[in-house]
């Protein structure tokens, strides 16, 4: 399916995915091919398409002391074999301390009444993987799922996605090449989940409020019309 010329699901080769928290927790979604972590990451696998997949090997490569992996699962496309490993971040300021991200740099931090996310992806491992069937098409994302309203962002306007998700992309073969990558957000210092509820107990106290005042002059009619 497309919109606007471009497809409305964007599958890429490599993709880094944070849902951040504005305590600065956040849930971290790495989904690559086993070719695309050797060669950007420099994982030790096996990029061959044929090679089996140890599953406790990539838990262990993405477990550090600022993140704990939840889930790891693959899949199948274009003949290679894709990653999808869960890692739950305490501090996304830290995360650049484990192996399969220090890449980058995260900056997370209040300015008045604003928060300011900054990362900065550095050049990638460039590890040789051989054919493993790339065409020179492939795509290499950033995604960022913020927690309130969005005040700036630098992105292209096309890849600020339904409610607060923010992507940056880049071709797989410049990313290879080490072409830095910088991410900036800034957000308001209150979540939309806060305002939501806020919006909530607002609109019922006001309906509440509107039948107290109906009963009453329900009550107090009926008593000028005994009297």
């Amino acid at each position: 399916m497309f919109a606007c010329g471009r497809p409305l699901v964007r599958q890429y080769e490599y993709e880094e995915d944070i849902d951040l928290s504005l305590d600065g927790s956040a849930v971290v979604y790495v989904n690559g091919s086993v070719p695309a972590l050797v060669a950007l990451r420099g994982l030790d696998l096996e990029p061959q398409p044929g090679a089996r997949l140890d599953r406790a090997r990539i838990r262990e490569l993405f477990t550090s002391a600022v993140g704990r992996v939840s889930q790891v699962s693959a899949s199948r496309r274009a003949g290679r074999r894709f990653v999808h490993v869960r890692v739950d971040v305490p501090d996304i300021r830290q995360l650049g301390k484990a192996a399969p991200f220090d890449w980058s740099t995260y900056r997370f931090a209040q300015a008045g009444s604003a928060w300011t996310y900054q990362q900065t992806v550095g050049p990638s491992a460039g590890k040789q993987v051989g054919q493993v069937g790339w065409t020179g098409s492939e795509l290499v994302a950033f995604r960022l799922h913020v927690p309130s309203r969005i005040e700036f962002h630098n992105t292209l306007s096309g890849n600020f996605l339904r409610g607060n998700i923010l992507v940056w992309e880049q071709p797989l073969a410049a990313r290879l090449a080490g072409q830095p990558l910088d991410i900036h957000v800034r957000m308001q210092s209150q979540s939309i989940l806060h305002r939501t509820l806020l919006l909530f107990a607002t609109s019922g106290l006001a309906a509440i409020t509107a039948l107290a005042a109906l009963v009453w002059w329900v009550v107090r009619k009926g008593s000028r019309e005994r009297a």
